[in-house]
C-alpha cells in the first residue's frame, strides 16, 4: 500500500498546482507510466519515487539511467497509443516523497 499512498499523494499534489490528472498507473508492455497529467496543453509524464527512510538515499537516488530510458519509451509508446501520434508538447519529470508518504518532503524534478 505504500506505494499507491505515495502515488496518491503525488496526484493531490500536482491537482493543487492546477493540474488535470489524466491517468494513473497506465500500464504498458514493459511497464507502467505513475501519472500523466496536463499542464495547460502540455502532457506531463511522471515517476513517483518514494523512501521514509534515507537509510539507502533519497528517492532521486533510486532513478537510475535505465529508469528514464524506459521512462521516455512508455511516453512515446502512450503519445502512440493514445493520440496517434509522438510530436504532441510533452515532458517527463520525477516526483520524489522523501519520509512519510502522507507527510515527507515533495520534490519535483524535470528530467532534460
Amino acid at each position: 500500500m505504500k506505494g499507491a499512498d505515495a502515488e496518491a499523494r503525488a496526484a493531490r499534489h500536482l491537482q493543487a498546482l492546477g493540474r488535470q490528472v489524466v491517468a494513473q498507473n497506465y500500464r504498458l508492455r514493459g511497464g507502467e507510466i505513475d501519472l500523466v497529467t496536463l499542464d495547460g496543453p502540455v502532457l506531463v509524464f511522471t515517476e513517483v519515487r518514494h523512501r521514509s527512510s534515507m537509510r539507502h538515499g533519497g528517492a532521486a537516488a533510486s532513478v537510475t539511467p535505465q529508469k528514464l530510458a524506459l521512462m521516455f519509451r512508455a511516453a512515446q509508446s502512450y503519445l502512440l497509443r493514445e493520440h496517434g501520434r509522438k510530436d504532441l508538447p510533452c515532458r517527463l519529470e520525477v516526483l520524489t516523497i522523501d519520509g512519510p508518504a502522507e507527510t515527507g518532503l515533495v520534490t519535483l524534478i524535470p528530467v532534460e
